[in-house]
C-alpha cells in the first residue's frame, strides 16, 4: 500500500493510533475506554487500520541490555558501484541479519545507514566481517558507537 492508497483518519482513528503506540497490550475494552467509543466500534477501527496496513505489527520493546546486547551502533555505509542491483544485494544481505534493526537507503552522502544492536565490540568486529568485508561491495564503513541513549521513541505523533 502507497501512501496515496492510505484512507483518510478521522479522529478517532487518531485517537486509537496513539494509544496503541503507546501501549499495544491494551485490551479492546480499555483501548474502547480511552478513546471514548463503544467496544464494538474500538474493535472494527483496530481491524480497518490493521487491514490497510496503518498498523503494521504490534511488538513487545524490550530492553537491549537485557538480552545481553549492550552495544549499539549507527553506521554509516558507502557502497562502491552503486546500480540498483548492487544496492538491492546490500540492502538483502543487511536485512538478513537480526543484529541490523533498522536499514535506510539515504541519499546526499553515504548510501545506507544501519542501526545494529549487538553484545560487544568482539561481536561488531564479526560482524563488520560479514556485513562490510571482502566481496561485499562495501567502500566505506563509518560508525558511530553509542554511549548513551537520551530517547528512544516509536511513538510516530500527529
Amino acid at each position: 500500500m502507497t501512501d496515496t492508497d492510505t484512507p483518510v483518519l478521522d479522529a478517532l482513528d487518531l485517537r486509537i493510533l496513539d494509544q496503541l503506540q503507546r501501549d499495544a497490550s491494551l485490551s479492546n475494552l480499555a483501548l474502547a475506554a480511552r478513546v471514548h467509543a463503544s467496544p464494538p466500534t474500538c474493535l472494527r477501527r483496530v481491524r480497518r487500520l490493521i487491514e490497510a496496513g496503518i498498523i503494521e505489527r504490534q511488538v513487545a520493546i524490550v530492553r537491549p541490555g537485557a538480552l545481553g546486547h549492550g552495544l549499539t551502533v549507527i553506521a554509516e555505509i558507502a557502497l562502491d558501484q552503486q546500480g540498483d542491483e548492487a544496492q538491492r544485494a546490500f540492502e538483502s544481505r543487511a536485512v538478513a541479519s537480526d543484529a541490523v534493526l533498522q536499514c535506510y537507503q539515504v541519499s546526499a552522502g553515504p548510501d545506507f545507514v544501519l542501526i545494529i544492536q549487538v553484545a560487544d565490540m568482539p561481536a561488531y568486529h564479526a560482524l563488520s566481517g560479514q556485513l562490510f568485508g571482502a566481496g561485499s561491495n562495501v567502500r566505506n564503513v563509518r560508525a558511530f558507537f553509542s554511549i548513551h541513549r537520551a530517547k528512544f521513541e516509536t511513538r510516530i505523533a500527529r
